[in-house]
């Protein structure tokens, strides 16, 4: 038997807590998924529940959207005042809220209402959760550690799907042999369960938060060396921690006074790695992956696969959890660049056969229906699409906005990225409903196009950083 020698011991303690630690910040993203599945499975009740159209259902399962971005456009400045900690705290005191008020609405504008508080915490916690992951992690792992925030997102994703599902189970049933969202359970309807579920992640989470330790980088930003010391120690081993604090030390005199004005300056106002990383938030978007998540039941519903169209529905969040493992496992061994160019390959090919797919949709008394084999083939390359996806825009997005940013910039740029993110997340689900309706064929071909714009994107645009310290990103 092989004996470990005390240095690989404490190695493998000191990864073991950065993986719970980063792990604990990435649950931020867990409320994020879950927040997008469970509106997904409520969708169709809350449509009938208030007698509302396309157009409606879409501002309202996009509001959360709004909130995310003023969330995410604040989280950093908020993040830098009071403390890495104390913001995913209350991140996770709005989400509560914001649940519980969703599970009681007056109407579909107050539903709407609790949906953007509930973005705005969402919004926080997606850009201090991969700020904080990459001020904690060291530069080996950093990638691994970074798509946590990804790997919770699809669990999120996944989890709320199942909940869903099992709470449409206990819903009565009607004539026809489906469950009935507006039917009562427990006094309130299924879809009014789905919505209140989301509080116990949110309790999860400010536990969570309430025993990691603080940034280092926080720390020393205040004065408190000796706690920053003790943090640094923990994660990284008492080995190079004098330098390390002297390396973070000479960052946080640029990074502290950043502002969006240290952003401008370049030739079309902003800096160019700015739009660099705007962009990538854009086109991560613009493929039209939340798509999938928001409305999936909606959608099989709607071209007839009607035996279950919510566990149908669950499929995607499995295939997409496989795929941020895959991710995982290569990120930091392939590298950045690699696994987007892959993915955007995969997403067109995905994207293009359903649109396809799609234009094969009849209408048949009045419900669209795709016959044929072109239903499973909808099915099977929608799920390509995600998978693609999640192997590599998915995690990488969150990856590089939290290493891509000089310090001097950093804050204000993750913000920014982050903002864009959320904005064009509205935009796609806001649009969908009246898109699928004028035709959903061609809006497939819409994001299958960006899918494509996307390989000479990354190709011209993308810089390799794996491996590389965030305090030596220039």
């Amino acid at each position: 038997m092989t004996d470990v020698v005390p240095g690989e011991r404490a190695g493998q303690q000191h990864l073991a807590h950065v993986v719970f630690i980063a792990g604990a910040a990435a649950v931020g993203g867990f409320l994020f998924g879950y927040d997008s599945s469970n509106i997904n499975g409520a969708v169709l009740g809350i449509q009938k529940h208030f007698e509302v159209g396309a157009a409606a259902t879409g501002l309202t399962v996009s509001s959360a959207l709004i909130g995310s971005a003023v969330g995410a456009w604040f989280g950093g400045l908020l993040s830098d005042r009071v403390g890495r900690i104390r913001t995913m705290q209350l991140a996770a005191v709005l989400f509560f809220i914001s649940a519980i008020g969703a599970m009681f609405p007056f109407g579909i504008w107050d539903l709407a209402l609790w949906r953007v508080i509930g973005g705005a915490a969402i919004g926080v916690a997606s850009v201090i959760g991969p700020s904080y992951i990459a001020e904690v992690a060291p530069p080996a792992y950093r990638g691994r550690l970074a798509s946590l925030q990804q790997l919770a997102i699809v669990l999120g994703i996944g989890v709320s799907a199942l909940v869903n599902w099992v709470i449409k189970a206990f819903a009565p049933v009607l004539p026809d042999g489906s469950h009935n969202l507006n039917g009562h359970l427990g006094g309130l309807e299924a879809w009014q369960w789905m919505l209140g579920a989301a509080a116990i992640p949110a309790v999860i989470y400010f536990v969570l938060a309430s025993i990691i330790p603080e940034s280092p980088h926080y720390l020393l930003s205040i004065g408190k060396t000796d706690r920053a010391r003790k943090v640094l120690a923990e994660v990284e081993g008492s080995d190079g921690v004098e330098a390390k604090l002297a390396d973070i030390s000479r960052g946080l005199r640029t990074e502290r006074q950043s502002k969006v004005r240290d952003l401008l300056g370049g030739r079309f106002g902003l800096l160019p790695v700015v739009w660099i990383g705007i962009a990538l938030a854009v086109f991560q978007q613009f493929v039209g992956i939340n798509v999938i998540f928001y409305y999936s039941d909606t959608l099989w519903h709607s071209v007839g696969q009607n035996t279950d169209s919510l566990l149908i529905s669950m499929v995607s969040p499995v295939i997409n959890i496989l795929g941020t493992f895959i991710a995982i496992a290569f990120i930091d061994r392939v590298g950045r660049k690699p696994l987007l160019l892959i993915g955007s390959v995969g997403m067109a090919i995905g994207l293009g056969v359903a649109a396809i797919a799609f234009g094969h949709a009849q209408k048949v008394n009045g419900d669209l229906s795709l016959p044929g084999a072109w239903g499973p083939v909808a099915l099977v390359f929608a799920n390509v699409f995600v998978l693609s996806f999640a192997l590599s825009w998915g995690v990488i997005l969150w990856v590089l906005l939290g290493e891509m940013f000089p310090l001097r910039i950093r804050s204000a740029a993750l913000a920014v990225g982050t903002a864009a993110n959320w904005v064009a997340n509205w935009l796609v689900t806001v649009s969908f409903p009246s898109m699928s309706d004028w035709n959903l064929s061609a809006t497939y071909w819409i994001y299958a196009a960006f899918a494509l714009l996307s390989i000479p994107f990354t190709v011209k645009f993308i810089r390799e950083t794996k491996g590389t310290a965030i305090e030596d990103v220039s």
